[in-house]
């Protein structure tokens, strides 16, 4: 089900400002900007050994991210992402042990075209969840 941590994913006003930010404070360099039209964000990843941060901005306001930063116009932590092996199994095994997984059951994909989901904030200790389908590499033959 939960193979793994993913990243953690920060909500920013100004995603260029940002990567400019960790890059001179941290020597952290942001990778391509990318755009999930779906999502409404435009955004960047930050590789840190095994895990990711994830930098966000906002397309449009009415986005879950653009929202967030209505409530916090300078930015911070929106989520942090698990890796699941088989989406379907973990939704499923989720609910069964009444989590709520948010969204109409329509899969959801990130940039990568990976499937995705959200698991309700008051079912995992106060933090948005996202998870993250990761199917492993298949292997040689």
């Amino acid at each position: 089900m939960i193979i793994g941590f993913s990243h953690v994913s920060i909500a920013v006003p100004d995603l260029e400002a940002a990567a400019k930010q960790l890059e001179a404070r941290y020597g952290l360099k942001a990778g391509p900007v990318m755009v999930n039209a779906e999502q409404g964000v435009r955004l960047a990843y930050v590789e840190v050994g095994a895990a990711r941060i994830e930098l966000m901005q906002p397309t449009r306001p009415d986005t879950p991210v653009g929202k967030f930063l209505e409530r916090n116009p300078k930015g911070g932590i929106h989520h942090f992402s698990l890796a699941v092996d088989d989406m379907n199994a973990a939704t499923q095994s989720l609910r069964e042990n009444g989590v709520r997984v948010l969204g109409d059951g329509r899969p959801q994909l990130n940039v990568a075209g990976e499937r995705i989901a959200f698991v309700h904030p008051a079912d995992f200790l106060g933090a948005l969840v996202e998870l993250e389908e990761h199917k492993p590499p298949s292997k040689p033959r």
